[in-house]
């Protein structure tokens, strides 16, 4: 594998760019504008929640069997750019499906297409960093594929979501899908593969039961959950029912039964499922990896579902329409980049200095002030405050992606890389399920008792993932540098 020159690690990385520039269009703009023509308001949260679950359950299997199927891949275009450019082309007519979606049904069934057209291609080019760079080249790669990662988040809300809420959807879905075609075109230019002249004795079955198995553990975690946070959520709700014989007792129970429901999928879902994939006594010999992914699902559950709740708690909030929410939203959102973009670039080098641990540790802490902050608008409702907010939840996750994953890298048994990282999709995929799947109802459920309370709810849920992501971390211990070692 010959050393990569200065723009290889821009080619490689380009898709990234388009294929973020889709996922957050679609997720953080087209999805919830839709869903608030179609969908009546008190039950617009539960859609979403629905939506989003169900679209991450396909991803969970389809990405993973995509990529080991481009693993096995023998056409003389290379093993990656074939399926780059079949996702893409079929990306296009599920962008064309949202555009012309009519009602609830249609929107959710473009969106489970595009979840699993979009996937072909994720699950392929994934594998260009270990094909095309060095491994000691792949942090620098690494790095520059997050930050393709990191610009469409502060496009989109920059230009997208602007264009949107000036009543051009349908200028934005060509828009996105203009600049997706474009990159998907630019990479298989640019991308150089050696064509794979012997297929690998790698089966799909014994992968695709380890998928099975992280997807079962988190529905498992899921379903405890909600057995549990009903449980306890019924038993005050009970309590205070008997002490205040007041509309306060429902809102205080489900509330409590959420929080309890969410924290209990995210430490059970991860378990169940880790101990699936890995096997039990793997698990247990590796409690700082396992806690590191419960880690990053306390945080990924929080901030994402933040983000998918926004524009409907923003139209509340403000009494909005939804053309106004979008724009809104959109500088909600720049705002969420810019600090992003500016913690993530000092955060590796501050990371070396005070710890990794030390570092996501205060990303959650920040993080969670900031859901608590966009909380206050509800009885507060000021622009500025929703300003501060998203600083403060930009910054969190700037500081998180910079250092995250390098702490779990430094985790796992080096010789079994490969296979203890990919139960690490549990944080990504399981995020919406747990965040968005069991949040969306309990908004819209007491949101009818007493109107904007049910936001009030899932917010202080949120805040709280993002403490126990923090909480969790004394459980991880960090193994010292290579430079602080003793040999």
């Amino acid at each position: 594998m010959k050393s990569p020159r200065w723009y290889d690690y821009l080619t490689i990385n380009l898709y990234w760019f388009g294929l973020n520039i889709r996922n957050n269009a679609v997720g953080g703009v087209f999805l919830p504008y839709l869903l608030a023509a179609f969908v009546a308001e008190d039950v617009r949260n539960t859609a979403l929640g629905t939506i989003r679950t169900a679209g991450l359950v396909i991803a969970m299997l389809v990405q993973p069997a995509m990529g080991i199927l481009s693993d096995r891949n023998t056409s003389r275009f290379g093993r990656r750019r074939p399926f780059i450019f079949v996702g893409v082309l079929l990306d296009l007519l599920c962008l064309a499906f949202i555009a012309v979606s009519w009602n609830y049904t249609s929107l959710l069934i473009a969106i489970l297409l595009i979840q699993f057209t979009a996937n072909i291609s994720h699950g392929a080019v994934q594998g260009l960093i270990p094909d095309l760079i060095p491994e000691e080249k792949r942090g620098i790669a690494s790095g520059v594929k997050g930050f393709m990662e990191l610009i469409p988040l502060l496009l989109v809300s920059l230009i997208i979501a602007r264009i949107v809420g000036n009543g051009g959807f349908t200028l934005a879905v060509i828009i996105v899908g203009g600049v997706h075609l474009l990159i998907m075109l630019l990479t298989l230019i640019l991308v150089k593969e050696t064509p794979l002249t012997e297929k690998p004795d790698i089966p799909l079955a014994p992968t695709m039961l380890r998928v099975l198995g992280m997807l079962a553990g988190i529905l498992a975690g899921a379903g405890g959950g909600l057995l549990a946070g009903g449980a306890l959520g019924g038993l005050v709700w009970l309590i205070a029912h008997f002490l205040f014989q007041s509309s306060i007792a429902p809102i205080l129970g489900v509330g409590i039964g959420c929080a309890a429901a969410m924290t209990i999928a995210v430490g059970a879902g991860v378990w169940t499922g880790a101990s699936a994939t890995l096997g039990w006594q793997a698990a247990r010999q590796n409690t700082s990896f396992i806690w590191w992914i419960v880690n990053r699902l306390f945080f990924f559950s929080a901030l994402t579902s933040i983000q998918s709740f926004s524009l409907f708690f923003l139209m509340y909030v403000f009494q909005i329409t939804r053309e106004e929410a979008v724009k809104v939203n959109g500088n909600l959102f720049v705002v969420v980049g810019i600090f992003t973009l500016l913690a993530t670039l000092p955060g590796g080098a501050l990371s070396d200095r005070f710890g990794r641990r030390k570092l996501v540790g205060i990303s959650g802490a920040i993080g969670a002030l900031g859901a608590l902050v966009l909380l206050t608008t509800i009885f507060t409702p000021r622009l500025p405050l929703i300003y501060v907010a998203g600083t403060l939840l930009g910054t969190a996750t700037g500081l998180f992606y910079a250092t995250s994953w390098a702490l779990g890298v430094s985790l796992v048994p080096q010789e079994q890389a490969g296979r203890y990282l990919g139960v690490s999709n549990l944080a990504g995929a399981g995020a919406g399920m747990v965040g968005t799947g069991i949040g969306g109802p309990v908004a819209d459920w007491i949101n009818r008792i007493q109107p904007g309370m049910g936001y009030f709810v899932i917010f202080g849920a949120y805040a709280l993932l993002l403490i126990l992501s923090v909480v969790t971390l004394k459980l991880v211990k960090e193994k010292p540098a290579p430079s602080e070692r003793v040999n």
